[in-house]
This record gives structure tokens, C-alpha cells and sequence, in this order.
């Protein structure tokens, strides 16, 4: 199972509101948002400040992904 942000990419799109601007009304660090960026696991804590900056449900921002199993023979 994997982590997606997809989610808050679109929303971010929808809103006019690119990664620089997202960070500066945050507070997140640099490190953080380059993990975002890159689909990295990031602490509940940042997920966090990013939601109460966009007044939004952290089921807003991301979501879990099935990884399709290997079959092993």
C-alpha cells in the first residue's frame, strides 16, 4: 500500500496555489515539501499543518493506494 498526494496537488491547482505559496501559508519546512513532491512518507504533523492551512480534512489531501501483490510461483 502507498501514500498519494494527488489529491492536494489538484487541489493546490484548483486554487491557484503553487508549492512555494503552500509552504510559506504552512509553515512546512523545504525537506518536507520536497518529500511531498516526491511521494515520500512525511510525519502526521505536517500533514496536519498543511490541512488547518487549507481548512481542509487530511482525507482531502491524500489517499492510500493499493500496490497490485506479486504472485510468486
Amino acid at each position: 500500500m502507498t501514500i498519494s498526494y494527488n489529491k492536494l496537488w489538484k487541489m493546490l491547482i484548483d486554487r491557484g496555489i503553487n508549492k512555494k505559496e503552500l509552504k510559506r501559508i504552512s509553515g512546512v519546512s523545504s525537506a518536507s515539501m520536497a518529500k511531498l513532491g516526491k511521494g515520500e512518507n512525511i510525519t502526521t504533523d505536517v500533514l496536519l499543518k498543511i490541512c488547518e492551512a487549507l481548512k481542509r480534512d487530511i482525507t482531502d489531501i491524500m489517499e492510500c493506494k493499493n500496490e497490485p501483490q506479486e504472485v510468486s510461483e
